[in-house]
Parts: C-alpha cells; structure tokens; sequence
C-alpha cells in the first residue's frame, strides 16, 4: 500500500518518493542485472539507466503490474541496447590510411584560436550549468570540476551512493537540454 503512494507522488514529481523508490528497488534490479551481466560495473551503470528511464517515464507505469516487473522490464531492455551497441561496435572496420592518420597528429598543442574557442565554450557552458536547479549545480560542480568519484561526492553532500549516481545522470540530461536549446 505505502509503495502505490510513493509512485503516485512520484509521478506528481515528488523526490522524496523518487529516493524511497529507488533506495526500496536497487538491490533488486542491481542484483537481477549482476546475475545476467556477471560484472559489477556494467550492472550498476544499467541499474542506474534503469531508474533515470523509469523516473522520466513514471507516468506511463500501469499499476495493474508490479512496479518491480516493470522496473526489470526497462533493465532487460537497457541491457539488450547495450549488447546491440557493443555488438555494432566490433564491426566498425578502419582502415590502415585512417589507422594511420589517427596516429599522425602533428602537434597535439592547442593553438591560440582552440584556447579561445576552448574558453568561450567553457563560458557557455557555465551558463547553462547556472540554469539547474543548485543541487543539480553542485553534483555537476563536484564530480567535473572538482574531478571528486561518485563515493566522495555522497560522503560531501551526505546522500546514498545510488542517489548521487541518478541524480549526476539526471542532471547531465538536463543540462544537455539546456545546452540543445540554447543554441
């Protein structure tokens, strides 16, 4: 009973639903990706694209399902675009002249031109950094220009772990929207 209002203020956009959700279902999608994917790594960042589709997406949940079935739905489904990419990936042929000219990089030291261009973009995108909401602002401030890990940013701003992750992944979307529009 208490997970069907935690969804339903989720879809009314509440986070601290979000957060009971996704603290509530983790070890569940996490585990049934690792058991699949046999590699840490590769089931939490599933884990995690798993939850940011679903949160962007929690409108179209139909309760007469399990809110889990319809979690590791979307994780079977994230894993089987992964396996697509990595399968379409092997295939790229280059060829020896593109071999080499990719080795043939003169001199790898910006020009004066790519420092300003460099400077402008990185104003640009301070800009547009500006327009998230702060606690998007800061995971962005810490994790980029800080170059703090996913565990340090959660000890700072006194968060789980799993919510630094979806909330970074969140906050790149965003921002990437941000940065599309401004253009």
């Amino acid at each position: 009973m208490e997970i069907n209002s935690k969804i339903e203020k989720a879809k009314k956009g509440d986070q601290i639903a979000f957060t009971f959700l996704l603290d509530f279902y983790w070890n569940e999608v996490y585990g049934f990706m690792l058991k699949r994917t046999e590699n840490e790594t590769t089931a939490e960042d599933i884990t995690i694209e798993t939850f940011s589709k679903a949160f962007d997406k929690i409108a179209t949940y139909n309760p007469e399902f399990q809110f889990n079935t319809w979690l590791i739905a979307i994780a079977k489904n994230v894993y089987i675009d992964l396996l697509r990419k990595k399968k379409a990936s092997l295939f790229i042929e280059i060829t020896d002249n593109e071999d080499q000219q990719a080795y043939n990089i003169a001199d790898p030291t910006p020009s004066a031109e790519d420092a300003l261009i460099k400077e402008q973009n990185l104003s640009r995108l301070l800009l547009c950094i500006k327009e998230l909401k702060p606690h998007y602002q800061e995971v962005i401030q810490l994790r980029y220009f800080q170059e703090m890990t996913y565990e340090e940013i959660a000890l700072k701003i006194n968060e789980p772990l799993s919510n630094v992750k979806v909330k970074l992944l969140r906050a790149k979307k965003l921002l990437a929207e941000i940065i599309e529009r401004n253009r």
